[in-house]
């Protein structure tokens, strides 16, 4: 190989242009060489790897009774391949060569021992192997070794007589010594003196006679390219002859000998020809038929030899000469011709990789295997797709087809190689697999748009999980969640507006479900732990994948719902050109299908997490009231109301829905429902009661906007009406169940969360409701169009009323609850009697201030109320009056507290009179005040005396 390169190199250089051309021999010379080394290096270090693993192999027992375990990798201890003697049978039944050539032979001019000695079975793990060294450290090692291994001197002299022999031949031409047919044949005359000695030293010295055989056939290629390239001395056709003659003579003295670094240097010499000798005016015809001859040399070869260098050789010359000719050459009617020559070298290397692995059993954790050749098994569909994609570039879909094509040939090849020898041919079959599942992966995105690409590869992506799941190996299962991201990206990447006039037939539902419910299978899978080899990636690769079964079933779900999303918004096609799209769906029905499609698809799955007891499948349910306040607020802001269209029937099954979904959650055992999310749950209950207060709260806002009563007491009354009847309502409905003995004979929901609808969803709304009754008294003007103003009963007056009658209602409920909730004991303080009180007060304050306004045509705003004397004289009798009931009322029952109220209240009377009607100089209104509170006064002094403390009235009592 080193003196191959030397050759050629030299020839090059005396190609190359430019003066100085004994210069440009030894500079190509030494370039050659150094490359030849660089090519021998990498080379033997394969070798001498398989060669030291040689003594472990003898010392294995056969494995040809033991079944195979299909993991993907051995254990970390033991080597991965193993080589066995070339001398072993090969698990396909082909007889080895008689005298196969050591493994070392082709770099050593020494043969090794036939026999190695036998080195006891490991007990114990192979320490780990030190650090590789450097590349420049192995160069220098390789250097050095080059000079001081094997038989240098004639490696050098081979060099320098080939050197001498260039310059003899150049400077006989310059002196004019020779005729230049006596010095080329001279030249010959030794190459063939070189193959002459060489070949009679092949017993005694073969490693110095196979050197003088390549420097011999060197020197023949040299003499025949001189004679046609630089004198002319011979036709092209003759001296093609001549060179093929050449090759042949080698190739049949490597085989001869068993010399794969002749043969090397032949098929070089062979492949190297018609370039040498091209005047730029040939065929390619001609060029890779010659190629498709030496390509099945090779091959021949390869049923015999396992010289991989030659395997390698065909396939560098043979696809390096087709992408340069492809690139500068290739014209469309050259099509035909290149498409047929393509196939066939892509079908000799294919064959040339699985004649390697036959011929190269190799010793797995599994048991015996044959080696796989990677740059010819991946190689050749590579870069054969690579030119195949150009041939195929001005054809429909030529790319896809072609993938397509790949793919279906190498998974034709494995299933033909695993019916022939289930684990002979494992390696290889895996390899041929992969390709065929990457080429018809490739073709996908070739042929189809974005969106069917990334739904064909999340199925493809499955099966590749439940493949690997099935066999128990990693690998498969990451390439399956690989395409699933994949699909992921793809699909998001070109997302738009779908435009169909089918519902769900189009590519934007159909994409997504098919990228969705991949997830959601790899996801079902993975919810437990999967077997696998044990090997150090799968263990890393097995953390992973620990982590992923709920993050990929919520991808899922949210693609899934997606879908749907994309259905919502999908647009009608154009009756005509240039007019404006239509969606399919209204604001309202879209709004209903995503909120139907969730829910239904969390019951779907909440089905799914009960039948497998996956908790992860059941989370989508628990999220019924935010998607049902999501709906209201869309409907909102479209302006829509829960009575517009079919609204009214679909809220109440939206809502029975949500209930069915939080009895079954509540009732799904432990393993699928831990402690915070019952906590959720039980809050969704009171949500639920708020979420039913803006139901009522927008059906009555739908009722006034379809009567247009905006802007009357109609109108105001919403907020209070609507928190007054689910209050009401909740207090008759869950103040049933108030007592704990007695919530036994009541079914779900009231058994078990009871307090959660009377008191922890109604004591907020009960403080809301307080509050709105508060501000409805005071700003509500009480119009009734169409209907007459009646006092006490309009809106507003029945809204404040019955606001205060359900508290109180509501409190008598909580007060006899047993056992009473925590913080109920605020309702038993003065506090609230005092709220309920100043509410009462300003409730039949404002009643007056309405009279006033719809009957004495007082102006509804605060200044003009303010400085109306007939308000203030009306005020002034009205609290007098309240003050008397209460004080009569506080009397009788013995309440100091209550009587004392009603005095505050009497002294404010009198404070007001002071203040404000003492300014009133009409005459008639201040009269009237002023007798009218002096008489009560007198009457509540009369009836209604301070009664006495509580302990001097016990006292009494006693006495």
């Amino acid at each position: 190989m080193l003196i191959w390169g030397a050759v050629w190199g030299a020839i090059l250089g005396l190609m190359w242009p430019g003066y100085g051309s004994d210069f440009k021999v030894v500079t190509g010379a030494l370039l050659g060489l150094a490359a030849g080394w660089t090519l021998r290096k990498v080379v033997r270090k394969e070798v001498e790897a398989a060669w030291r693993a040689l003594p472990q192999a003898a010392a294995r027992p056969p494995a040809g009774g033991t079944q195979p375990v299909y993991v993907d990798q051995t254990d970390t201890d033991a080597p991965l391949f193993e080589p066995m003697p070339e001398t072993a049978a090969p698990a396909s039944g082909v007889a080895a060569p008689a005298a196969a050539e050591p493994a070392g032979a082709f770099f050593a001019d020494t043969l090794p021992p036939a026999q190695p000695e036998a080195v006891p079975a490991k007990a114990a793990p192979t320490p780990r192997p030190p650090a590789p060294p450097s590349a420049f450290d192995q160069a220098l090692a390789g250097v050095r070794n080059w000079f001081v291994q094997g038989n240098p001197i004639v490696r050098a002299g081979l060099v320098i007589l080939f050197i001498g022999l260039s310059f003899l031949a150049r400077y006989a031409a310059q002196a004019g010594l020779l005729p230049v047919e006596l010095r080329l044949a001279g030249i010959g005359a030794a190459g063939i003196a070189l193959l002459t000695v060489g070949f009679r030293q092949r017993v005694a010295r073969p490693g110095f006679g196979l050197l003088l055989q390549g420097g011999g056939v060197a020197v023949l290629y040299l003499t025949v390219f001189a004679a046609f390239r630089l004198y002319q001395l011979v036709p092209q056709l003759a001296a093609f002859t001549l060179m093929v003659l050449v090759c042949a003579l080698s190739c049949a003295l490597a085989l001869l000998q068993n010399a794969r670094a002749l043969a090397f240097v032949a098929f070089a010499g062979g492949f190297a020809t018609p370039l040498l000798l091209s005047t730029g005016a040939g065929s390619h015809v001609a060029l890779f038929s010659y190629y498709t001859l030496l390509n099945l040399a090779i091959l021949f070869i390869a049923t015999r030899r396992a010289w991989r260098e030659l395997n390698l050789l065909g396939f560098v010359a043979t696809f390096g000469t087709a992408g340069a000719w492809g690139w500068m050459r290739y014209s469309p009617e050259h099509y035909a011709s290149a498409q047929a020559f393509l196939i066939g070298f892509i079908a000799i290397f294919i064959a040339a990789s699985i004649l390697y692995a036959r011929a190269t059993p190799l010793r797995l954790g599994w048991g015996v295997s044959h080696a796989v050749d990677h740059t010819l098994v991946f190689g050749t569909p590579l870069l054969g797709f690579g030119l195949q994609a150009g041939l195929v570039q001005p054809f429909w879909h030529g790319a896809a087809f072609s993938a397509l094509g790949f793919g279906a040939t190498y998974l034709l090849l494995a299933a033909a190689l695993l019916r022939r020898a289930a684990d002979g041919y494992r390696l290889l079959v895996e390899c041929f697999l992969a390709l065929g599942v990457g080429f018809v992966t490739l073709a996908v995105p070739l042929a189809l748009d974005a969106q069917w690409t990334s739904a064909i590869w999340a199925l493809e992506g499955a099966a590749a999980f439940w493949v690997g799941t099935r066999q128990a190996r990693w690998m498969p299962r990451a390439f399956g969640l690989v395409l699933q991201l994949l699909a992921c990206l793809s699909f998001f990447g070109t997302l738009g507006q779908p435009v169909s006039a089918w519902p769900l037939a189009h590519p934007g539902f159909v994409g997504a479900v098919l990228i969705a419910l991949p997830a959601l299978a790899i996801a079902h899978w993975a919810r437990r732990p999967l077997p696998h080899s044990g090997s150090r990636w799968a263990l890393g690769y097995a953390r992973l994948e620990a982590l992923l079964p709920t993050p990929l079933f919520l991808y899922g779900f949210i693609l899934w719902l997606q879908a749907w999303s994309l259905e919502s918004v999908r647009l009608l096609p154009a009756p005509v050109v240039d007019q404006p799209m239509t969606a399919a769906w209204s604001s309202t029905a879209a709004q209903w299908l995503m909120t139907s499609a969730t829910l239904l698809s969390a019951a779907a799955a909440l089905q799914w997490a009960l039948r497998t007891r996956w908790a992860a499948a059941a989370w989508p349910s628990r999220l019924g009231l935010p998607v049902l306040v999501l709906a209201l607020i869309a409907q909102w802001g479209v302006g829509h109301h829960v009575t517009d269209g079919f609204a009214w029937l679909a809220w109440p099954l939206a809502l029975a829905l949500h209930g069915w979904l939080l009895h079954r959650n509540e009732h799904a055992g432990a393993d699928l429902l831990n402690p915070g999310w019952a906590r959720w749950l039980d809050w969704q209950h009171t949500g639920t009661a708020w979420l039913l207060m803006a139901l009522v709260g927008d059906a009555l806002t739908a009722g006034v906007d379809h009567a247009r009563l905006w802007g009357t007491a109609w109108a105001s009354v919403i907020g209070v009406a609507s928190a007054t009847a689910v209050l009401a309502g909740l207090t008759r409905w869950a103040g049933r169940a108030n007592r704990a003995s007695a919530r036994g004979r009541f079914a779900w929901p009231l058994n078990t969360h009871a307090e959660a609808y009377y008191w922890r969803a109604v004591a907020p709304l009960a403080l809301l409701l307080w509050l709105g009754a508060f501000a409805l008294a005071w700003t509500s003007s009480g119009r009734t169009e169409p209907l007459p103003y009646i006092p006490l009963l309009n809106p507003t007056d029945l809204a404040v009323l019955l606001a205060m009658g359900a508290l109180l209602l509501w409190r008598g409920m909580v007060n006899a609850a047993e056992p009473r909730p925590q913080g109920a004991g605020l309702l038993r303080q003065p506090v609230f009697w005092g709220a309920i009180g100043l509410l009462a007060l300003v409730v039949l304050s404002t009643v007056w201030l309405r009279v006033a306004h719809h009957f004495f045509q007082v102006p509804w705003n605060a200044w003009a109320l303010y400085h109306s004397f007939v308000v203030q004289t009306g005020y002034a009798i009205l609290w007098t009056v309240l003050a008397l009931a209460l004080m009569v009322a506080a009397h009788r029952r013995g309440l100091r507290p209550a009587w004392l109220a009603g005095a505050g209240l009497l002294a404010l009377v009198v404070l007001k009179l002071i203040l404000v009607d003492l300014s009133n100089r009409g005459g008639g209104e201040r009269i009237i005040a002023f007798i009218g509170v002096g008489v009560l006064m007198l009457v509540v002094g009369y009836l209604a005396p301070l009664p006495p403390r509580a302990a001097a009235r016990i006292d009494k009592e006693a006495a």
